[in-house]
């Protein structure tokens, strides 16, 4: 093989090299989204499903207890986010089928404004493809003014084919989690002074 025929080669080489390099890193890239939708759309790794509206309440499925599942509210913070997060009620007994509202608290009890995101997930895992929310907090970014309180709202439904999977048949209790993060550039200084109380 002459010089000029290894120089090619040579090159060949690098440029292919270079191309497999870029498409690792734009995967690398694009794996966490779409990593994130999905599981929002099959409800993989405990993540909830969106739907628009609740099919209603299944026949049969009373206060007494049958039919019912347990729903049970969790809430914590991240590290570096000073909100106090918790939910108003710590579980909920739901009719599968039917709409539900639930609320969670957060109060900022620092001097500034902060802006904060919550992820979320449910336990078991496998109940997560049959978890829906309507609507929730947890949609858009919440942000709470020094010493604020708000409760937020969150609309759910138990899928009734949760009873008829052999799968997930067997569960009777889901956890509903959310962990609130702070969104560092959107935290600002206010004009109130270094401190601030939590309303009551």
């Amino acid at each position: 093989m002459t010089a000029p025929d290894l120089q090619r080669k040579n090159r060949r080489i690098a440029a292919y090299c270079v191309v497999t390099v870029a498409f690792m890193a734009a995967g690398a890239f694009a794996s966490a989204p779409l990593y994130d939708m999905f599981c929002r759309v099959t409800g993989f790794a405990g993540t909830p499903l969106r739907a628009a509206q609740a099919p209603g309440a299944i026949p049969g499925a009373d206060e007494a207890g049958e039919q019912l599942v347990t729903v049970r509210l969790n809430a914590t913070v991240a590290p570096g986010m000073p909100w106090k997060f918790q939910p108003v009620q710590r579980e909920i007994k739901v009719r599968p089928g039917e709409e539900t509202l639930a609320f969670y608290q957060a109060t900022n009890p620092t001097a500034r404004t902060i802006v904060g995101t919550a992820s979320f997930n449910v336990t078991p895992e496998k109940a997560g493809q049959y978890f829906n929310k309507i609507a929730c907090f947890c949609f858009t970014e919440q942000e709470l003014g020094p010493g604020q309180t708000v409760d937020m709202p969150v609309s759910f439904f138990v899928d009734p084919e949760l009873l008829k999977d052999p799968k997930t048949r067997d569960v009777v209790d889901i956890t509903l989690s959310y962990t609130f993060f702070r969104k560092e550039e959107h935290t600002r200084v206010s004009d109130r002074g270094d401190t601030a109380r939590p309303a009551n």
